[in-house]
């Protein structure tokens, strides 16, 4: 297999640019499929990359599918990503195994707020991107605008490799800016390639943006910078080479664009795939090793070196659990042994297969690069599988914290076994969906990113478990912290007959400034000097200081960004000892917390509202009524996007309200920002509420 020819790639953007739709032609062009179906088409079938039942009712994508495809001499690895940010860590789960990317935008919205995160996510794992600017034949279609906001909103080197003939429903082609010819795309889906001179009424267009192109690219090259400042012709082969370095250096973003749903411009876009995303060995992969204090090593993508494979997703199949696994290093046979690196466990590989979305073709190896499937190999999401050579790890996947929550039960008692089952399932397969059981109550929690990740989770229980849940309200993740300093001087003693217990410390309690420090919700600081607390003593009133922080004060809620500083206290030569100590600490940080003006956190949402223009106001009045506070609209094509940071227990029912204020003409979509003080008025509520339901 020629590494050289391998690309592994990603699809993602925000809700509604068109990325299933975009995958289908892939597939479509490819030869993998051989009927185009749409995501919401009269068939009712669905996209191929939807399978499952809810994506197709929904028309949304919800777990990211992969799929091997080959365009010319390249073997293609395609994972469609989602773009709703409840399935975040779908996202970032594609992202952290893939070595290019797509950056899929509308043509008429542009760059919205799922499009920054998307980005955002890229920008961590450092994946190399082509924009493809979908919908040109929607009315306001603008690529020209489109990629003015990649440079001015995401802040990309972005330059236009295709110019568009015609926009709209004139949008017929597009002119390649490297070589000045038109592409039409014939025939009924698209397929028949016709190329001719460009269209003499574009010819000014095209001759300018050609220039800038150039003119970006002499950035990276020299040879290039002469030729433009002496205006001498530069040939599209002189591009090539240039713009493939660049863009895997991530200095430069070329731009594309189509119709998907018009079969327009894709197969032009599947080359620029091949020609300027990187190989597998042209990325740079490090593992951690775990024999060696986790130091940092460089994988290469070479078969015969010792094998290094993460597990990044898992799916529950038919004949058991799937794993898709991307091949860092070495080779994968079939009826080999493997060691996860996590459990220490070997298991031996009895069948490994290739996807293509839910159907899959048994293979006997594969190679470092590659994207495969392992089947009945029990493991975790995030898990790294080596041949028991080396002790490596991968990356440890970042996995942002669950923001609401619901209690949960089943509706009658037979479905307990397969209700447990469910939730044991989901919660392995996908990190930020969380269950424990309340010890006061004796409810089953779940939690996770937001209400559409839940009712995902609760609806795929009632289909694929059969179960039929009852569920409470929802539940909004608070937190508590403290606004001053507080000393603090606490004493332990207590004497039962024979050795009794002894311990004092004293120091301060101060809140950690978020604005400048980012999140840390727990800092120690020791400073006890001249053993007034013997050394070993000194872990112990860490430890109990962060089991405090479990519950806060006010609504056992918990606590965050809190520093401790110990700086004296006592010891007894017989009656000191860890326990002593620990008590103490748990007892000062509550009494301490008392004193230091304790308030609640609430979760604030980044909410974004897309409508028409006449329904501005009645869209921020809806916010406002919810404590929103507006951090800026802008209208463009009579159509008005606001954004707002908004309190997400204020979110409930929103979609609701915001359609009958707009007549269901407008949208939103909201991911978490921050956490904030509450009102006080609200906090006495939330105060009140707490000490209710303990009674």
């Amino acid at each position: 297999m020629d590494l050289d020819k391998v690309r592994n790639i990603g699809i993602s953007a925000h809700i509604d640019s068109g990325k299933t739709t975009l995958t289908e032609r892939i597939l479509f062009y490819t030869g993998r499929i051989h009927k185009i179906e749409e995501v919401k088409g009269k068939s009712g079938v669905g996209a191929t990359m939807d399978s499952m039942e809810l994506e197709r009712e929904r028309g949304i994508t919800i777990q990211s599918a992969a799929t091997a495809v080959k365009w010319k001499e390249f073997d293609v690895n395609i994972i469609d990503t989602p773009g709703h940010v409840d399935f975040t860590v779908e996202v970032e789960r594609a992202l952290s195994v893939l070595d290019g990317a797509i950056l899929v935008l509308c043509s008429v919205s542009g760059v919205q707020s799922q499009s920054i995160t998307v980005d955002r996510q890229m920008r961590r794992y450092n994946v190399p991107r082509l924009a493809f600017i979908n919908k040109m034949d929607r009315s306001g279609a603008n690529a020209f605008k489109v990629t003015k906001q990649l440079r001015e909103k995401l802040h990309h080197n972005a330059v236009l490799v295709t110019y568009p003939i015609g926009a709209e429903d004139q949008h017929e082609g597009v002119v390649d800016l490297r070589t000045r010819k038109a592409y039409y795309f014939d025939g009924e889906n698209g397929e028949n390639i016709r190329i001719e001179e460009c269209p003499p009424e574009l010819v000014e267009g095209v001759e300018e943006y050609r220039l800038k192109l150039v003119e970006a690219l002499g950035d990276f090259d020299d040879a290039i910078m002469e030729k433009f400042l002496s205006e001498e012709e530069v040939s599209a082969e002189e591009m090539e080479p240039v713009i493939r370095k660049a863009t895997i250096a991530l200095g430069l973003t070329p731009v594309f664009c189509g119709s998907a749903y018009k079969n327009k411009g894709v197969q032009v876009l599947l080359d620029a795939v091949m020609s300027y995303l990187p190989a597998p060995y042209e990325i740079d992969n490090q593992a951690f090793d775990l024999g060696n204090d986790e130091e940092k090593v460089m994988l290469k993508s070479d078969p015969d070196l010792p094998l290094v494979a993460l597990a990044f997703k898992l799916e529950d199949g038919k004949y058991g659990q799937l794993t898709y696994t991307r091949i860092y290093q070495g080779t994968l046979k079939k009826g080999e042994f493997i060691y996860n690196q996590k459990t220490n466990k070997k298991h031996k590989l009895g069948r490994l297969v290739r996807m293509h979305s839910d159907k899959m073709e048994d293979i006997e190896e594969a190679y470092a690069g590659d994207i495969v499937a392992l089947f009945g190999i029990d493991c975790s999401s995030g898990d790294t599988f080596t041949d028991g050579n080396v002790r490596y790890s991968m990356q440890s996947m970042h996995v942002p914290d669950a923001v609401i929550s619901y209690a949960i039960e089943p509706k009658d008692k037979g479905g307990h076994a397969n209700f447990s089952k469910a939730l044991n399932r989901f919660s392995k397969e996908d990190p930020t969906f969380k269950v424990h059981r309340d010890e006061e109550s004796g409810e089953t929690i779940i939690s996770g990113m937001g209400e559409l990740h839940l009712e995902v989770y609760i609806e795929r229980m009632r289909r694929e478990y059969k179960v039929d849940t009852v569920v409470g309200e929802p539940q909004v993740a608070y937190r508590e912290t403290i606004t001053r300093e507080t000393a603090y001087n606490y004493t332990h003693k207590k004497q039962t007959g024979g050795s009794g217990q002894y311990a004092r410390l004293a120091g301060m309690m101060r809140p950690i400034d978020i604005e400048t420090e980012g999140d840390p919700h727990y800092r120690f600081v020791d400073k006890v000097t001249g053993g007034s607390i013997p050394r070993e003593y000194v872990p112990s009133c860490d430890k109990g200081f962060k089991d405090s922080m479990t519950k806060g004060v006010l609504i056992d809620a918990p606590v965050t960004g809190i520093e401790m500083e110990v700086n004296d206290g006592q010891s007894h030569a017989v009656d000191s000892s860890d326990m002593a100590f620990q008590i103490a600490a748990r007892a000062a940080f509550r009494e301490a917390m008392r004193a230091a003006k304790p308030v609640i956190m609430e979760p604030i949402m980044k909410v974004q509202v897309e409508g028409p223009e006449e329904f501005q106001g009645g869209m921020q009045t809806t916010l406002i009524r919810r404590r929103g506070t507006i951090v800026g609209s802008e209208t463009s094509m009579g159509n008005t996007v606001i954004d707002a940071h908004v309190p997400l227990s204020e979110m409930f029912n929103y979609s609701t309200e915001l359609r009958s204020a707009t007549q269901g003409k407008s949208e939103y979509t909201m991911e978490f920002a921050h956490y904030d003080k509450v009102p006080s008025s609200i906090q006495e509520e939330l105060i009140k509420k707490h000490q209710d339901a303990k009674k």
